[in-house]
């Protein structure tokens, strides 16, 4: 009778492991299939993602240790720039302040803008500080616009001028928006307007 006995026990611890066992390769098979669907890939980075409508790109030479600010006015709105870094249409979102506090080693200024409001914009450059004392410093902005969320920016205007002096603030460019965000046939001009100083 204990022969019996011994042998139901092991029968039975037998079916118990196998159970565990296949308990415990269901949970991985399902552990495995899942896996894949915890952290799916993630979509690539676009210009569809740029944060605002109008981009506006000022640089200027990366070895040259200057801070140039970049001055901006929407249609109906104030002056954007590094005393005034936000209105109602345009933020400044990077400041740059030549080698000094600077990680990238880039000379890069931009600001974007939500919305695109029809009328006259300025985009003015000043030569704020030339520790390198180098002249003229050569300064490029470029203007990209997205119109809706769906399109990627894309550049309307870019122009290049040159900064002799410390302290000069000079108008890069003029220009109209319709009310679709495109650019006024005929709108584009350098006529010099001050924004820097400009009070709201």
């Amino acid at each position: 009778m204990d022969g019996l006995d011994h042998l139901a026990d092991d029968h039975q611890d037998t079916v118990f492991r196998d159970v565990i066992l296949l308990a415990l390769a269901g949970f991985v098979a399902v552990v495995i299939m899942l896996l894949p669907h915890l952290n799916p890939p993630g979509k690539a980075d676009d210009d569809s993602r740029t944060p605002g409508n109008i981009m506006v790109e000022l640089r200027w030479p990366d070895e040259i240790d200057a801070d140039i600010d970049l001055w901006v006015e929407a249609p109906g709105d104030h002056p954007v720039g590094y005393s005034n870094k936000g209105g109602v249409v345009f933020n400044l979102l990077r400041d740059d302040l030549g080698t000094q506090a600077d990680l990238t080693g880039l000379n890069y200024e931009v600001s974007y803008s939500r919305g695109i409001p029809h009328g006259a914009y300025t985009i003015n450059a000043h030569l704020y500080r030339n520790t390198s004392k180098t002249y003229p410093v050569p300064v490029t902005i470029v203007v990209s616009v997205k119109r809706t969320a769906q399109e990627s920016a894309k550049q309307v205007l870019s122009t290049e001028i040159d900064l002799f002096t410390q302290g000069e603030e000079r108008t890069a460019i003029r220009f109209e928006m319709d009310d679709k965000g495109h650019v006024v046939f005929g709108s584009v001009h350098d006529l010099p307007r001050k924004l820097r100083s400009k009070k709201s």
